[in-house]
């Protein structure tokens, strides 16, 4: 592998480790019983061999001889800065163990563990990608593990290899099929664990033991400085309005933790549509009063920032987005063969009232992306749809007609940008090659202690590292039911942007005066070798999350 500079520098970095680990060797200390976020009584009958399992804190402890043992780990769903050191931290944590331990990795995410797709991951590999970004070492897959076939394909290949605990790496769908798999593995006495670590850039696989998922960190950090460049260049050129998508389905961290560090002028944040009951119209009219405000000071510019998932908060939008995706879950096989011309009045003509008038009020592009195929969950594909594309032009429109009535004077004219791959395999910061090392670590000694069906948990995060609590909590404490392809299913509850908590009111104290005020702060690349106060930093995002608890 060739390699450039940074990346042979980065490769002498020693990620740092939680006082309790980097000393060891570890005990665990476990707390009271836990239950489901939600629907305890469905939760529980579904998971009777892992349901009600204790939180575990790791401390000091003696020395314990193990026997060898080789474990799996497999990379799952879109990738996350970090992914590496959470297999480096999970190589050596076992190798500490017990040298004659054994990692295996499954090529292509848990599509490996059923095609029988591995190799083992040596000393000389995973040197090779300590401290990097990406997920290129064994590459990631979206198969989803959910049928029993698919289980005992898997475990095939686990008995062969002599495998006795596997590590699933993933966001909130993919622990979710790790605790399914640990307890089918648990029912059937097979004798396998099953470890989760908690990984999404999207920022919304968290709670009180989960303080932050990994990736979020970097790629936060690597969107604010091109934001800070787009508004150094806005600034610059004072004629452009740009509206920039970020990553961020099901919630809007990325766009509020962007927000905090480069203040845009306008951040839109979906949890607040939907609890305002916002229409289409209401935002597109919102940016619209930012736009004549700034132009009647002349500045006929400015930058907007809007959470990829947007479309699905707007309260009107959800609800036929979520008719649509039950229709199609059953009408997928019907639909496919109506001709491109005629799927739109097919549609129409099959949705409730509401929904189809709503449906039939969108431009023919949006409405057409809303009917594209499914993602593997049977969503809609948010990211599919350019919805800056659609508030730029519905806002020109409107501003349009408020010149022809006296209401705007000013130019406008609109750029477009969508963050997303470019922020998922960045080369990770300080703060996620010490977190993500230390999951791995984490999840080698959950492993030791016998644990299954567990997430591999490090908080105190804002803290230094040698001052991080390790340990793991049970992942059916972070399930609830909700409808899958038009049915019920157990997942992982998401975490959404909550109103009340501090990000979001330290965001909303200000955006009044930077909507009109030209206040950019421009963050620069981030920076991997200097004082503390600048590259060891967590979010605002977090800091402010542990302020609020203190």
């Amino acid at each position: 592998m060739t390699k450039s500079a940074l990346q042979i520098a980065r490769a002498a970095y020693m990620p740092k480790l939680p006082k309790a680990l980097a000393e060891g060797p570890v005990r665990a200390v476990e707390g009271m019983p836990t239950q489901s976020v939600a629907d305890q009584d469905e939760v529980k009958a579904l998971f009777p061999n892992t349901y009600g399992l204790p939180v575990v804190t790791f401390v000091n402890g003696k020395a314990v001889k193990l026997p060898a043992m080789n474990v799996g780990v497999i990379l799952s769903g879109g990738q996350a800065p970090g992914g590496h050191n959470v297999i480096a931290g999970l190589f050596d944590g076992l190798k500490k163990l017990n040298p004659a331990n054994k990692l295996y990795g499954f090529i292509l995410g848990p599509g490996g563990l059923v095609d029988h797709s591995y190799k083992e991951l040596t000393g000389n590999i995973i040197d090779e990608y300590r401290n990097t970004g990406g997920f290129d070492m064994i590459g990631s897959g979206r198969t989803k593990l959910e049928t029993v076939e698919q289980f005992e394909k898997g475990y095939e290949i686990i008995k062969e290899l002599d495998i006795k605990a596997l590590v699933m790496i993933g966001g909130d769908d993919s622990n979710t099929n790790a605790c399914v798999l640990a307890e089918y593995f648990a029912a059937k006495h097979y004798g396998v664990q099953v470890i989760g670590c908690p990984k999404t850039i999207d920022g919304d696989l968290k709670n009180d033991m989960i303080e932050t998922s990994f990736g979020f960190d970097t790629a936060c950090k690597t969107y604010a400085e091109v934001i800070g460049n787009i508004e150094r260049d806005c600034n610059s050129a004072r004629k452009y309005w740009h509206f920039i998508k970020l990553m961020g389905r099901s919630a809007s961290h990325i766009a509020l933790e962007c927000a905090l560090q480069v203040q845009p002028n306008i951040c839109i944040i979906s949890e607040e549509v939907e609890e305002k009951n916002m229409s289409l119209d209401d935002i597109v009219t919102s940016i619209a009063k930012v736009v004549a405000a700034r132009a009647a000071q002349g500045n006929n510019f400015g930058t907007v920032l809007i959470p990829e998932g947007l479309i699905e908060f707007i309260p009107a939008m959800k609800r036929l987005i979520e008719e649509l995706n039950d229709f199609l879950a059953i009408n997928q096989e019907e639909f496919s063969h109506i001709k491109r011309s005629h799927q739109r009045d097919y549609i129409i003509s099959k949705l409730s009232k509401e929904n189809s008038d709503v449906f039939a009020s969108l431009p023919e592009g949006v409405s057409r992306q809303l009917t594209m195929d499914r993602d593997p969950h049977g969503n809609v594909q948010v990211s599919l749809i350019e919805t800056e594309k659609l508030l730029s032009e519905m806002v020109g429109i409107k501003l349009a007609q408020w010149k022809i009535e006296g209401k705007y004077v000013g130019k406008f004219a609109a750029l477009h940008h969508f963050f997303g791959y470019e922020g998922r395999c960045a080369a990770p910061s300080n703060f996620d090659s010490d977190y993500c090392y230390s999951l791995g670590y984490t999840a080698s000694e959950l492993i030791a202690n016998g644990k299954t069906g567990f997430m591999a948990s490090v908080r105190n995060t804002t803290a230094p590292a040698s001052e991080w609590t390790a340990g793991g909590i049970p992942i059916t404490m972070m399930l609830n039911m909700e409808r899958r392809n038009g049915k019920m299913k157990p997942v992982i509850k998401k975490a959404l942007v909550t109103l009340d908590g501090a990000p979001f009111k330290a965001f909303a104290a200000q955006r009044d005066r930077w909507a009109i005020e030209t206040d950019y702060v421009y963050p620069g690349p981030i920076q991997y070798f200097g004082s503390a106060e600048v590259c060891d930093q967590p979010t605002k995002t977090l800091q402010l999350e542990q302020q609020m608890k203190k």
